[in-house]
């Protein structure tokens, strides 16, 4: 009896991590692949994962316009010292009399001043910045694709999870309430024996089935439990809600088909459609070509445009003299070829250093995924294997374990048997039966963790 309650906990975790969903109203009905497509069109954890897609995406559209016209404006109005009467002291200037006003600081009323300044610049040759940064970004929205494929595995994982786990909570509630009518007919009868005085029957063996009949009572109890978490977690991964009434289609738990198992083809296939392995890659095109686009930080930028300046403030009077700048009234417009140059040896260097580093160690991450997907394919395919195995076996012990139960009932019964006996052969029915079950469960698991390691069901 203590091991069945081990295998009623299995199903404890069957539930992951999800976010509540909408309520719906009217029963449903639902088979595994229902609830599995179910689970993918509502699951908001794959709507994010799409999202982070679109952001990488801007990324790329951030990169590539830089190359395309940058334009830099400053317009402004402040207060300027107002000026009237030319370049000379008395507004003109006599043959040797000629006297350069000094009277800056002494204004003449105030003005207002606007002033505009204007750049259009666009890069001509930057050196691979700027292709090198696109590249990287177009590989980045490459991951952030094999993020939403690895969710959508986690999702189809949760729902196979609760759904499985759901199966082996109710056939396991529907064995004990089978086993305790089976108790309970057992206890009517002695206690009448007792009452009767017949069959050589003892007091000791009302209190063994009774005593078992609590037991079974309490695992009861616990499997109804953990057949509503289970439940309970399919309606909010599939999106039904929690008020809602969900029912799975299928009668009782049973082991899935037992896949194709060729161990080297299986391999290879994981290494093919694993999306950690596209995510490896496309990580490596994005680190070169930062490491790339570093390198090429120490380089100018060229480019071409045009700047220009207009500046007005209407209570000075305009000085045209060419030789002289007038910052408050002014306009100028000129088209431009330039070399930009911003570096800093230190700091560039860091950056080239670092970005190397981190193409490094994800070269070396990409070698142990090459090694690590290929044994995770190698334990589900022995996983698999043995509990196939150990399902087909623990079907002929339940069925044994059955027939020895009813065979100790009908001899309880007719009185050749005592209760401590029968209430043994329950337990092995209870234990064998019980264990049929968590095993199919673990096997159809390990099934679905196989598809999920080789890339199938993505």
């Amino acid at each position: 009896m203590k091991r069945a309650i081990q295998v009623l906990l299995v199903t404890a975790g069957l539930f992951g991590a999800a976010v509540l969903a909408p309520t719906t109203a009217g029963a449903e009905t639902v088979n595994l692949e229902q609830a599995v497509e179910q689970a993918l069109n509502h699951d908001p954890r794959i709507e994010e994962m799409r999202q982070l897609v679109e952001v990488a995406r801007t990324l790329v559209g951030e990169a590539e316009g830089h190359g395309g016209w940058t334009v830099d404006g400053n317009l402004f109005l402040g207060v300027a010292p107002g000026v009237k009467g030319g370049f000379f002291e008395n507004g003109g200037c006599e043959p040797g009399n000629c006297i350069v006003r000094s009277d800056r600081y002494d204004p003449d009323g105030l003005s207002l001043w606007t002033s505009l300044k204007l750049s259009l610049i666009k890069p001509l040759y930057t050196f691979g910045k700027i292709e090198n940064f696109a590249d990287a970004a177009r590989a980045n929205v490459d991951v952030k694709r094999g993020d939403v494929h690895l969710q959508r595995a986690a999702t189809v994982l949760e729902v196979k999870r609760a759904y499985y786990g759901y199966l082996a909570a109710r056939d396991t509630r529907l064995l004990l309430e089978d086993v305790r009518v089976r108790i309970d007919g057992a206890v009517a009868l002695v206690q009448e024996w007792l009452d009767a005085g017949e069959h050589d029957i003892r007091q000791a063996d009302l209190y063994a089935l009774q005593s078992g009949a609590a037991l079974i009572g309490r695992y009861i109890a616990q499997a109804g439990a953990l057949e509503n978490v289970a439940i309970d977690g399919l309606k909010v991964l599939t999106g039904a809600g929690l008020a809602a009434d969900l029912t799975v289609a299928d009668k009782a738990l049973q082991p899935v088909a037992l896949p194709e198992l060729n161990l080297e083809d299986l391999q290879q296939q994981a290494l093919a459609n694993r999306p950690e392995m596209a995510q490896v890659e496309a990580g490596l095109r994005a680190r070169r070509a930062l490491v790339a686009a570093n390198k090429a930080g120490a380089r100018p930028n060229v480019y071409a445009g045009a700047v220009g300046l207009l500046s007005y403030s209407p209570n000075r009077n305009h000085l045209d003299n060419p030789y002289i700048s007038d910052p408050f009234n002014d306009v100028g417009l000129s088209p431009v070829v330039g070399i930009k140059w911003d570096w800093s040896e230190g700091v560039q260097s860091a950056q080239v250093t670092r970005a190397e580093a981190e193409l490094n160690a994800l070269i070396a991450k990409s070698a142990f995924a090459r090694e690590g997907i290929p044994f995770q394919v190698v334990e589900q395919y022995h996983q698999v294997r043995a509990h196939n195995e150990a399902v087909i076996s623990l079907a002929e012990a339940s069925r044994a374990a059955r027939r020895w139960m009813i065979a100790s009932f009908a001899d309880f019964e007719a009185g050749v048997d005592k209760g401590d006996k029968v209430v043994t052969a329950l337990q092995g029915y209870v234990l064998a039966h019980t264990d049929y079950l968590r095993t199919v469960f673990d096997y159809n698991m390990h099934v679905a963790q196989l598809l999920n390691v080789t890339g199938a069901s993505q």
